[in-house]
């Protein structure tokens, strides 16, 4: 009924009239980009290395401080998007690259986001001299670098997972490589990008507090931000103001999961290839309003033309080889494949022997070995870690999403439980490590998981989505329960989605020991044993040979397991989903 009377509207008469759901919208809008401006206007601001940047813990200071820290989140984010379709695109497309980039993601996604943040102040810094947009970008690649990778390895999964039907569609229909990207390949990995998106924004919630609170050869940089005043709350033990903190967070939280994500995921809903039930859609409350509105459904309208142009403009010219003799084509795909090779080869070999001449040159083999069984400690929890992860989450993620409504008000609260910085968290668990005298090595684990385990829960209810509805109706007629269900129905179907999010849960704790490991409180400091509390001292005394190693130690306990475990669990669900038919 809303398209017929647009379009009778718009026969007759060339001007289209605002209604009171265009006022109501365009004011959301507005205020939206008017705050995202004033907080990307306050990143270039004047600043000086080593000037001390005051931050208040007034609650009327925390409504700036959350635009400027979801401004650096959304710039991250975007990034992050900007990446994942081109780099996790290529590793899809090209066995190559996918040989490099898929282990490049591994190690840099469990590589600590502190030893990313101390080299990308140094860099950034004297990019911008006499401005604080060098911290602010330093401080935005961090939180870009734990939201991409995640993000990466979702949508690299879900175009090798586009099914065989979908692709001979494409094929009949006469797509070229780039109009089938934008026209199949692309909404089908949507619903499982936007859950990873989601994940991504939490990952980005979690290590704000390390990216704006930076500290770097004893000198303390505290971008104005939810973060730094966490941070300081935290050191000061004020607890008023943490409270004032997690009541800020979740507003933000908030707003953005029913501006942006709700209707994000409704939407995308309604263009599954799946027939759904109607209980099966997802409301939100801003589309609707959107979809009720005149002038600002014809800029929409405008956007979808734009759209139109840019993926079957674009998508008439396709890219050729400049000679057409075999012969030519031969000699230059071996040329180009032994140039690849010779480049990753060289490229390794000499990055281990500079790397093996450094550690030569700055340690002793007995300070080594140390630190390689420091590393051993952190992966044991890592390990751990991920186990309680899966058998508590998968069940829970598994039940949410047969429950629509029930995932509605699910995905808020994980949002925000994902979201939540372990900091806030530490002082109760110090006293009561303090209290009890409980051991600190075991009750670390507890806090790496605390914001890590949402990366199986939230790829498990994707998982789930993306089951074809004819499969869920063949389930129920044939009244499979119990355990029999669970092997032949639910796990083979979220497997692959599993072992996305228990890769980056794996690579979550690594990175969350740098801050689970080391508690403090006030003057009062607990560590535990583990690599993540060796990178941490030196951190924050700037002894960057040390941080070297823990980061190079860390890199390789993730390349062991990475062939070990997470390889040959890829290959199982390549043998279960016959990828080889996608290439």
């Amino acid at each position: 009924m809303a398209k017929k009377e647009y379009r009778s509207a718009h026969q007759h008469s060339d001007i289209v009239l605002p209604n009171s759901w265009d006022f109501i919208v365009f004011a959301i809008i507005f205020g939206i980009f008017a705050a995202l401006g004033w907080g990307f206007s306050q990143m270039a601001t004047p600043f000086d290395l080593g000037e001390p940047l005051s931050i208040e813990l007034s609650p009327w200071a925390l409504p700036g401080y959350a635009v400027r820290t979801v401004s650096r989140m959304l710039i991250g984010l975007s990034f992050a998007l900007l990446f994942t379709f081109t780099v996790g695109t290529l590793a899809a497309k090209n066995k190559r690259a996918e040989k490099v980039i898929i282990p490049f993601i591994d190690i840099m996604q469990s590589a600590p986001i502190l030893g990313f943040l101390t080299v990308a102040v140094l860099l950034f810094i004297p990019l911008f001299p006499g401005s604080l947009l060098g911290p602010e970008c330093a401080a935005i690649f961090a939180i870009f670098t734990s939201q991409v990778w995640n993000m990466t390895l979702g949508f690299y999964q879900s175009l090798r997972l586009l099914p065989k039907e979908m692709r001979e569609v494409a094929s009949m229909f006469g797509l070229g490589p780039w109009q089938k990207f934008w026209r199949v390949e692309v909404p089908y990995a949507t619903p499982s990008l936007l859950w990873n998106m989601m994940i991504s924004m939490s990952a980005g919630w979690f290590f704000v507090v390390a990216s704006e609170a930076i500290t770097v050869s004893n000198q303390q940089i505290h971008l104005p931000g939810i973060g730094s005043y966490i941070h300081i709350a935290v050191l000061e033990s004020n607890n008023t103001a943490i409270l004032w903190a997690i009541l800020a967070m979740f507003f933000v939280i908030l707003l953005y999961d029913q501006l942006l994500f709700r209707p994000l995921v409704a939407w995308t809903s309604r263009f599954s290839a799946e027939i759904k039930d109607d209980d099966d859609y997802q409301e939100a409350w801003f589309l609707n309003w959107l979809q009720r509105t005149r002038f600002m459904k014809l800029q929409v309208h405008l956007l979808e033309s734009l759209k139109d142009w840019f993926v079957n403009g674009i998508g008439q010219y396709r890219l050729e080889l400049p000679f057409h003799s075999p012969r030519l084509k031969q000699v230059f795909a071996l040329s180009l494949n032994l140039f690849w090779w010779v480049g990753i080869l060289g490229g390794s070999l000499v990055g281990l022997a500079v790397l093996m001449s450094f550690l030569y040159e700055q340690f002793t083999v007995s300070e080594v070995l140390k630190v390689f069984a420091l590393g051993g400690i952190t992966g044991i929890k890592v390990i751990i870690s991920v186990i309680l992860s899966s058998i508590i989450w998968v069940p829970v993620g598994v039940w949410m999403s047969t429950r629509p409504k029930i995932a509605v008000m699910g995905q808020t609260i994980a949002q925000f439980l994902a979201s939540f910085p372990a900091n806030i968290v530490y002082p109760v668990v110090f006293g009561v490590i303090v209290a009890y005298d409980m051991n600190v090595d075991i009750w670390t684990i507890p806090l790496m998981m605390l914001g890590t385990q949402w990366y199986i829960l939230f790829n498990v209810i994707a998982g789930m989505s993306c089951v074809p509805s004819e499969l869920k109706l063949a389930v129920k007629n044939f009244g499979l329960r119990g355990p029999l269900l669970w092997k032949r129905f639910i796990l083979p179907s979220i497997f692959p989605y599993y072992v996305t999010g228990a890769m980056a849960c794996a690579g979550g704790c690594w990175n969350a020991s740098i801050v689970a490991e080391v508690i403090e409180l006030g003057n009062q400091t607990i560590r535990a044993t583990g690599l993540g509390s060796y990178h941490q001292s030196f951190a924050v005394s700037g002894d960057f040979a040390r941080i070297i190693l823990s980061v190079a130690v860390m890199c390789l306990y993730v390349m062991v397991l990475n062939r070990l475990l997470w390889d040959r669990l890829y290959a199982l669900a390549e043998d279960q989903y016959s990828f080889d038919e996608v290439r």
